[in-house]
């Protein structure tokens, strides 16, 4: 299923823009209960303004929330992004560390965003379990667990190391654009000889293929 994934999506990646570590680090906090797509329509004023951890560490936090204010719960994310800029200033001489079990004791930080960041500014493999990797992981049977340490745990054993990150790409763009939560496009669907979930959605091909998301996404 990974490697038709693979056909499917070649050009799978992280939608989020950023330039540097903690460029996405920001970012994937601000992703929280958000789009991509707002959050990459935010990101340019943010990235403007604060260059470095000592400039977010010191931010004055009304400024900060205004800025980020259309991404939602923007007072908890200001919070969450100052307190890991002074985190990271204090720990780590202001440079985001590329240790997962380091970057999960910055504020705001859990394993899915450690993951996203090393993953895709570090070059090391990682897996996000998101919404969509959640949802398509049980739907294609890799795993019946509902939490999402276990199933990355799982998937862990399922997948080499080296395809991690591009896969858990694919996994999030397909549950974008095609193997939706509420009504799946199934007839539209590269996996529908594999999938034991084939049949949740539409099997028709023409009434599946409405239900089709193109990208780039939110």
């Amino acid at each position: 299923m990974d490697r038709i994934l693979a056909e499917t999506y070649p050009d799978a990646h992280c939608e989020l823009d950023f330039r540097s570590p903690l460029e996405l680090l920001v970012a994937t906090i601000l992703s929280a209960q958000c789009t991509d797509k707002r959050v990459n329509m935010v990101t340019p004023t943010l990235f403007a303004k604060y260059r470095t951890a000592e400039d977010y560490a010191g931010a004055d936090r009304a400024e900060l929330e205004e800025i980020i204010r259309s991404t939602g719960f923007f007072r908890a994310k200001a919070g969450s992004i100052i307190g890991m800029a002074q985190v990271v200033c204090e720990r780590y001489g202001g440079d985001v560390p590329a240790r997962l079990k380091d970057l999960v004791t910055l504020p705001g930080v859990g394993r899915k965003t450690a993951n996203v960041v090393l993953g895709n500014a570090f070059g090391v493999p990682g897996i996000t379990v998101d919404t969509h990797f959640q949802r398509l992981t049980r739907r294609f049977g890799w795993t019946a667990e509902t939490d999402p340490v276990k199933i990355e745990q799982v998937v862990a054993e399922l997948i080499p190391r080296r395809d991690w990150t591009m896969m858990s790409h694919r996994l999030i763009w397909h549950g974008r654009r095609i193997c939706h939560a509420r009504k799946p496009a199934c007839g539209a669907c590269p996996l529908a000889a594999l999938c034991p979930s084939y049949g949740t959605g539409p099997t028709d091909p023409a009434e599946a293929a409405k239900l089709v998301r193109p990208g780039p996404f939110s």
